[in-house]
């Protein structure tokens, strides 16, 4: 009840992003409504339904991301003052976020339920025959199977969010203490800056995802003409091959803090004007908080560039197409979901220095300062991410194009 009272009374801002995770979930409860009617119209079919109910997971932690984020930056679930008294810690606001989520990609489902089943003719009227093909209208669905798939998101989602969204001890550096032989205490030495840390890790991983499609050489495209043409189906990439792929993703996902936070050391480097230095320290305190989610989208833009490069030549005016329906659904939502992830990561470190603008303000920093550094860190990230996402999404694709 807190939760529907605290979404009434929401900003206008808060709700879109509610309603858009509701949309993503939408579409994602589509593609394994989709799925489960396609294994029940083709029972003999379990190789192929296995491999496309796989490809749901893609958009499905997609979804679970920008979930996490949106209830990250909802200020109705962070600490205030008076909430203590009530009972509303750090831990209940951490279930009542997960509960809020729950209840948005609840909608979400229940939404693709209802459309799925219009589409099939359940409802009412008679689907055309490709539609029928589509969704497996010829047979019927088995609705403890359904509510289990349609459930599934938003306990995931929820269950992310609390472990998310958990209250974390935070370590309290005690000060020394005296020697007793006289000697002049020493401190302890600083922990290193944390955005570095998965910078050795997120390159070496590259470096393997990138071996390993070298390795496993020349593979024909996956035939065109399928509903889901995907990988390792009907002659497409082999299996080492999709591996690569996923390696190379997730170096770029762990690599993300770090090289944000190398942007920002790079602009602070020298002897840097205001605007310089604000925008270079502005990356370093945000490396953490934005790298993720940028290395998430650098992720997913090189993978579209890859297929793009691999399959731009299949689409012709008139002949068949690569892709099917639903993986071009999938693959909506996935870019959707992510590049949502990071303006909602962007805003939210906007708004945790939100203090230190205004103390900035009142000290007679000029407002166009302020806008410049944001421009200024703005181009420094572009013009180091947009060429490495480029750079590995061609090297992705140089064993299949040579």
């Amino acid at each position: 009840m807190l939760s529907l009272r605290l979404a009434r009374g929401a900003h206008p801002l808060v709700l879109l992003r509610r309603v858009l995770v509701a949309g993503a979930a939408s579409g994602v409860g589509f593609l394994l409504l989709c799925t489960l009617g396609y294994a029940v119209a083709h029972p003999k079919a379990t190789d192929e339904s296995l491999v496309r109910l796989l490809w749901c997971a893609v958009p499905l932690a997609a979804v679970v991301q920008f979930a996490i984020a949106v209830a990250r930056n909802d200020p109705a679930t962070r600490p205030r003052d008076g909430m203590d008294a009530i009972g509303f810690g750090p831990a209940r606001l951490s279930l009542l976020a997960a509960t809020s989520t729950a209840l948005s990609c609840g909608l979400g489902s229940a939404v693709a339920l209802l459309v799925y089943l219009q589409l099939r003719g359940d409802l009412g009227g008679t689907p055309s025959g490709a539609t029928a093909s589509l969704l497996g209208g010829n047979a019927a669905l088995p609705w403890a199977a359904t509510l289990t798939l349609l459930g599934l998101l938003p306990a995931l989602a929820a269950g992310a969010c609390v472990i998310a969204l958990r209250p974390r001890k935070e370590r309290r550096a005690s000060a020394p203490e005296p020697d007793p032989s006289g000697a002049p205490a020493t401190t302890p030495p600083k922990a290193a800056r944390p955005g570095y840390a998965g910078l050795p890790w997120g390159v070496a991983i590259i470096a393997c995802g990138l071996a390993l499609e070298a390795y496993v050489g020349h593979a024909p495209a996956p035939a065109p003409n399928t509903l889901l043409a995907l990988p390792g189906q009907d002659g497409g990439a082999s299996p080492g091959l999709l591996g690569g792929w996923l390696l190379a993703s997730l170096g770029l996902v762990l690599a993300g803090p770090g090289l944000t936070h190398w942007c920002g050391t790079l602009l602070s480097a020298g002897r840097p004007g205001p605007m310089r230095l604000l925008a270079g320290r502005i990356l370093q305190d945000a490396a953490h908080r934005l790298g993720r989610p940028l290395g998430v989208l650098c992720a997913v833009a090189a993978a579209a560039l890859a297929a793009s490069e691999l399959y731009g030549a299949a689409w012709e005016p008139a002949g068949p197409r690569p892709f099917g329906p639903l993986t071009g659904l999938g693959a909506a939502v996935v870019m959707a979901c992510v590049t949502a992830t990071a303006i909602t990561a962007a805003l939210d470190t906007r708004q945790s220095r939100s203090e230190t603008t205004a103390a900035l303000l009142r000290l007679g920093v000029p407002a166009s300062v302020l806008r410049g550094a944001a421009a200024v860190r703005t181009g420094v990230l572009l013009a180091v991410l947009a060429p490495l996402t480029w750079l590995i999404a061609e090297l992705t694709t140089l064993p299949l194009t040579r």
